[in-house]
């Protein structure tokens, strides 16, 4: 068994005002691996930008420029991470959903 010992004291991660986290199942469950680098940008974006309750107003364009994506690479990956149930938009609200029980694959 590996035993861990922080490496760095003055410099451990604590949470401050703000609120993200991403489940330990992005990463053991396939869903990680199930994303393309635009995916993944898109939600580790949203992931940031969410409230506690996965929600966030950021415009298509503020995002698009903050990624750096061309608009038609940014309307494609926020399709999929709808189609693969891991966010919803009414057309001005994200929201950053649970993971669903397994990832999907397109």
């Amino acid at each position: 068994m590996i035993r861990k010992k922080v490496l760095i004291q003055d410099r451990i991660r604590r949470t401050g005002k703000s609120f993200c986290f991403i489940p330990h199942r992005f990463l053991t469950d396939g869903f990680l691996q199930s994303l393309t680098r635009h995916e993944l940008a898109l939600y580790l974006f949203l992931v940031l930008a969410s409230d506690k309750n996965g929600l966030s107003y950021y415009g298509d364009k503020s995002i698009c420029s903050k990624l750096g994506l061309k608009e038609q690479d940014y309307l494609f990956a926020r399709s999929c991470l709808i189609h693969k149930d891991l966010i919803v938009y009414d057309g001005t609200l994200f929201q950053v959903l649970s993971l669903p029980p397994s990832a999907h694959k397109i």
